[in-house]
């Protein structure tokens, strides 16, 4: 077996590993990061495969831009489930001075 299989097999079993932990996350920034470390990988898939202009765009976008959103809403989720639309300092710290 030479070297560039057995890279071929780890990084096959990383992807697999990676869509089932993704899949089973139950807490959506570990879902977005282990997304975002997919598309690396993807993007390291598609180099094997010669194909560097898809690994440039699955880079960028897969990993890069998609996983910027999908952090924003995560972030926009977060705030609207504890019903403040912004963060203010605690006034309790305030008082105690």
């Amino acid at each position: 077996m030479s070297l560039a299989f057995a890279f071929d097999l780890l990084l096959l079993a990383a992807l697999l590993a990676l869509a089932w932990q993704i899949l089973s996350a139950r807490d959506l920034f570990k879902a977005v990061v282990l997304f975002m470390a997919f598309g690396l990988l993807m993007a390291l898939a598609w180099v094997r495969l010669r194909a560097p202009d898809i690994a440039l765009a699955e880079a960028a976008i897969g990993a890069g831009l998609t996983g910027a959103l999908l952090l924003d809403a995560v972030g926009h989720l977060d705030v609207a489930r504890n019903g403040a639309t912004t963060r203010e300092p605690s006034s309790s710290l305030a008082e105690e001075e």
